[in-house]
C-alpha cells in the first residue's frame, strides 16, 4: 500500500501546470502530421493523441512544412483528421527502484509479468543518457565469472567490458546468454529482450533464467509485433535500468538480445521519416545511434559499479561482415562468434575459439592463465587447418608433430569446450580443467 500511495504522489508531482496541444492534419504510413505545436515539441518528445476511443502515445521523430511528425507506440486505430494532440513529458524518464529485481516489464517502464505495480525510486533516469565522461571513467578490472567453460578460460572478461556475440539464426546466441545469465557472479542482471518471439520470452524467463537467476534480474521485453518505436526503446529502458543498478556500486552484466533488431527499428523510423539509406538499406542515422547506445555500458566514475555488456548481433545470411556486424564490432571491446558448422556437428555452445577475441583478456589474466589459453588456441588452430585431410584419412600420423599432438589433444579440448545448459564452471574450475588436459591429454 505504502508503494501505491508513493507511486501515486509520484505521478501527482509531475504533472505539468501548462499543457500545450495541436490537431491531426494528415496520416501518412506510421507518421502523423500535427499542427499547431509551434516551439512546444521538440525531437524525441512524446505527445498524446486523443483519438475517438482511445489514447495514441506516440515520439515527434521530426518537421516537415511547419508540422511536427509524430509516430505511435502502437497503431493508429481511431486517429482522424482534427484529433487532439496533446504534448507529454519533455523528457521520458524512468523511476528505477531496487525492488525492480525479480521483475518484468516492457518498454516503458511498466510492469508485465502480473505482479502487481512497481516500486518508485526517487530519483530519475532518462531514457536516452549519456555515458559517463571518459576522463572521469574507471579502468576495467577483475574478472566476472559467466560460468560457462569456454567463455571464462578463452574470452575472458573483465567487469565494465562490452562484448558482442555473433551469429546466425538458430545457432544458440539466447541459448549462451541464459546460462550466463543464471550463472553469472555479477550483483545484477539487466536483461533485455528486443524484437523477441513472444512465445520465447515466457520460456526464456521460467526455464533458462529460472527462480535463481531472476532474483537477481530485471528483464525487459519488447516482443516482434510491437512498433518500431517501442522495440528502440526497450534497448534504451534496458540501459537506463542499469544505469540505476550502476550507481548503487553494483557490478551489473547487462544483456541485449538483440542489437540488430534494436537497429532495424532505427532503419524503419529513419525510411518513415525520409531519411536515404546508406548501407544495405541502414540509415546513417543508425550508426549514429549504435554507440550512443553501447557506450552507456562500461565501468561507472569513481564510487560506481560498473556495467559488463553482453550485446548479441544476429548476422544477416552468417555474413559476419554484414553492415551492423562490422559497426558493432568496431565499438565492443571484443566478439565471440558462434559457428553455424560448429552447431551442425552437435557441439553446444558452438563457440569458435580461433575467430573470437576479448581484447582486455591479456590484462586479466596472469601469465600462467595466458599460457594455457596460447597452448590450447595453438593446439585448435593446428588440428582446424589440417581438418579435412584428418577427416578425410589423408594425414599419416608421424609426418608431423605438431599435427600429432594437435590430435591428441583434440577430442579432449573438444569436450571440455561441450557444455549443457544446465552446467556451471567457475573461472577457478575452468583454468583447472584446462591445465589437466593439457597435462594428460586426455
Amino acid at each position: 500500500m505504502a508503494f501505491l500511495v508513493k507511486s501515486l504522489l509520484s505521478d501527482l508531482d509531475r504533472i505539468p501546470a501548462v499543457r500545450y496541444f495541436g490537431r491531426v492534419e494528415g496520416v501518412q504510413g506510421l507518421l502523423v502530421e500535427a499542427g499547431g505545436l509551434g516551439r512546444n515539441l521538440s525531437v524525441g518528445d512524446r505527445c498524446r493523441i486523443l483519438a475517438r476511443d482511445r489514447v495514441v502515445m506516440c515520439e515527434a521523430v521530426g518537421f516537415r512544412n511547419g508540422r511536427a511528425l509524430v509516430m505511435p507506440f502502437s497503431t493508429l486505430d481511431g486517429v482522424a483528421l482534427g484529433c487532439r494532440v496533446e504534448v507529454a513529458d519533455a523528457n521520458p524518464v524512468l523511476y528505477p527502484h531496487p525492488g525492480w529485481l525479480g521483475r518484468v516489464i516492457n518498454a516503458m517502464g511498466e510492469p508485465v509479468d502480473g505482479k502487481g505495480p512497481l516500486p518508485v525510486g526517487e530519483v530519475p533516469y532518462p531514457v536516452r543518457n549519456k555515458p559517463p565522461p571518459a576522463h572521469a571513467r574507471q579502468r576495467v578490472a577483475g574478472k566476472v565469472d559467466r560460468g560457462v567453460r569456454a567463455m571464462n578460460a578463452f574470452l575472458t572478461v573483465c567487469r565494465g567490458q562490452r562484448m558482442g556475440i555473433f551469429a546466425g539464426s538458430g545457432v544458440g546466441k539466447s541459448s549462451l546468454l541464459s546460462m550466463m545469465a543464471r550463472h553469472t557472479s555479477a550483483d545484477v542482471s539487466v536483461i533485455g529482450l528486443i524484437g523477441e518471439r513472444g512465445r520465447e520470452a515466457r520460456e526464456f524467463i521460467e526455464d533458462d533464467l529460472g527462480e535463481e537467476g531472476m532474483s537477481r534480474s530485471v528483464v525487459v521485453v519488447a516482443t516482434s509485433d510491437e512498433s518500431a518505436l517501442l522495440r528502440r526503446q526497450a534497448a534504451y529502458t534496458t540501459l537506463a535500468v542499469a544505469e540505476y543498478f550502476r550507481d548503487q556500486q553494483r557490478d551489473v552484466l547487462c544483456m541485449m538480445d538483440s542489437v540488430t533488431r534494436f537497429a532495424m527499428a532505427q532503419r524503419e523510423i529513419s525510411l518513415s521519416v525520409g531519411e536515404p539509406p546508406a548501407s544495405k538499406g541502414y540509415t546513417p542515422t543508425v550508426f549514429a545511434e549504435l554507440p550512443r547506445l553501447l557506450e552507456r555500458a562500461g565501468p561507472g566514475a569513481a564510487g560506481q559499479g560498473s556495467i559488463t555488456g553482453l550485446f548479441t548481433v544476429l548476422v544477416d545470411g552468417d555474413d559476419h561482415n554484414e553492415p551492423i556486424a562490422d559497426a558493432v564490432r568496431g565499438i565492443l571491446d571484443g566478439h565471440v562468434v558462434l559457428d553455424r558448422a560448429i552447431a551442425e556437428r552437435g557441439r553446444y555452445p558452438a563457440i569458435n575459439i580461433l575467430r573470437s577475441v576479448s581484447r582486455t583478456m591479456p590484462g586479466c589474466n596472469n601469465e600462467a592463465e595466458n599460457g594455457l589459453v596460447s597452448t590450447a588456441k595453438r593446439l585448435l588452430a593446428v588440428y582446424d587447418d589440417m581438418a579435412e585431410l584428418i577427416r578425410l584419412g589423408a594425414y599419416r600420423r608421424g609426418s608431423d608433430p605438431a599435427v600429432d599432438e594437435a590430435i591428441h589433444y583434440f577430442p579432449a579440448l573438444e569436450a571440455y569446450l561441450t557444455q549443457r545448459k544446465g552446467e556451471s564452471t567457475d573461472l577457478e574450475s575452468s583454468y583447472r580443467m584446462l591445465a589437466e588436459i593439457l597435462a594428460n591429454g586426455a
